[in-house]
Formats: structure tokens, sequence, C-alpha cells
């Protein structure tokens, strides 16, 4: 293969904004990577979608932009969508594929108590694929599970600078708290990543005690692993982010976006 251009992107795709939580850190440690963040607004949430829908669905769309962007290198920055698609997506697309799993195996080495939170969207925490990490690096530990879709709407509203619903977030909370071992979770694997976008309010809700984490620091170190050597340009350009078009969800404004290394939007 040949070296990619200085200009080919990093593609970033989410069902929603979520995803901007990895493009964070990986802005961090590739200040002048060419950016596109790509956006599923029409199938967006992906949480409530069945396997067999997003298996069909996320390999077919990144197959689109991968054609009309150029990509280096693709992230799944969602775990709903790597932990059901991934296999499927790099099957089909002759690039590399990052893809996004829940921080279990650093939560079973944070935790005291051995009860282990995972918080995410209800596609991922019923997936076998968290049942194996579970068994490979927390066994002996107790995981609770819970899938909250509320959470995707507040980390949306969150961004689009409109006001949260409380009631998401201690719902939320009670989910795990609420099942037995609850009481002594000390540590909550944030599974989507659009929670992050809320950490201050649910850590807020469950207490200093309890230590929130998620994997966005490490899949940047893996993009930065596997684009190691690449040519980049001398100096950053303002990131494309693409949504698909949907009836009723507007792509955000701008403004919401510029913070991320974000200039343009566009709709496909």
């Amino acid at each position: 293969m040949h070296p990619p251009a200085p200009d080919a992107p990093i593609l970033f795709f989410d069902s929603g904004l979520g995803g901007l939580t990895v493009l964070g850190p990986t802005r961090a440690l590739l200040p002048t990577a060419p950016i596109v963040y790509a956006a599923d607004y029409a199938g967006l949430p992906y949480g409530q979608k069945s396997e067999a829908e997003l298996a069909a669905r996320v390999p077919a769309l990144l197959g689109r932009l991968f054609e009309r962007y150029q990509p280096r290198l693709a992230v799944i920055a969602c775990n709903t969508a790597s932990t059901i698609a991934l296999a499927h997506v790099r099957a089909a697309l002759d690039l590399p594929i990052v893809g996004t799993v829940p921080a279990i195996k650093p939560a079973a080495e944070l935790t005291k108590s051995g009860v282990i939170g995972v918080l995410g969207t209800e596609a991922t925490v019923r997936q076998p694929y968290v049942d194996d990490l579970s068994a490979r690096f927390a066994s002996g530990k107790t995981v609770l599970r819970h899938g909250s879709p509320g959470l995707v709407t507040g980390a949306e509203a969150k961004l689009r600078g409109e006001a949260i619903d409380p009631a998401i977030i201690a719902r939320a909370v009670a989910g795990l708290r609420d099942q037995p071992g609850g009481d002594a979770m000390d540590v909550i694997v944030l599974a989507c990543t659009h929670f992050p976008l809320l950490e201050q309010e649910l850590q807020a809700a469950v207490g200093p005690e309890v230590r929130l984490i998620d994997g966005a620091a490490g899949i940047a170190r893996r993009i930065a692993h596997l684009t190691a050597g690449q040519a980049w340009p001398a100096a950053a350009s303002p990131g494309i982010a693409v949504f698909t078009r949907s009836e009723d969800r507007p792509p955000p404004p701008l403004a919401a976006l510029a913070p991320y290394g974000i200039g343009t939007i566009e709709t496909i």
C-alpha cells in the first residue's frame, strides 16, 4: 500500500455527537490531522436498533463515507456500532478500522470493592462481547450493567446548549445502584461515547467515592500508533462534520462543534 497523502483525513463515525469525546483527545495527540466527523442522525439512536439492522447499516454508510472522503483510517467512535458491526466493517473496507469497546479491563484494575458498573446503551450492554470482556478481565468481580437511552438524548441536548432533565441522570444511576451489590460499586464504565459529555452531572449523582472511566484516551493513543510515521499537513485546518439527513433532527449549530476543530457542516 502507498503511504497516505498528508491531507488524507481521519474519519470518526458515530450515531450522533458522542464520538466528539474521542475526537478531542485525538486532536491533542495529532493536532494537524485532517478530520472528518460523521454522525448518522438519520439512524440515531443506535442503542434501540436490532443487531441485524446495525450490522447492515453501519458498513454500508461507512462505505459511502470512504468513497467520498478517502480517509487514511476510520474510527468507529460508538460502542454500540463497534460491538455489533466492527467485524462487518473490517471485512467490507480496505483500510485500518479502530473500534471502541467498554473499558472493563481498566475498571477491574481500579476497583477496590470488586463491584463494577457498566453504563451503556441497551444494545451495548446486552452484547456477548461484554460478557467476553467481563470473563477475560473481570473474573471474580461483580459486573453490573444498565442500558440508558435517556443519557444519549441528554448528551445531545447538552451539546446543543439545552437543559438536561435531572431525572435522566437519576434513572441511569439508579439502574445500577438498585441492583444487588450496587451499593458497593466504586467504578462505573461509561460504555457509550455520548456519556462522557455528561460526566459532570453523573459524577455529582454518584458521589466522589465512585470513579467514572471511559476508553477515549486509549483509542486516541491507538490512532496515533497506527498512523506513526505518516505525513501530516504542516498546520491544522478546520475539520468537516457530515450528518446523514434527518427530517426531525437538524445538525447542531457550528458553534457547538467549533471547540473540537470543526469548521464546516455537510449533509448526505
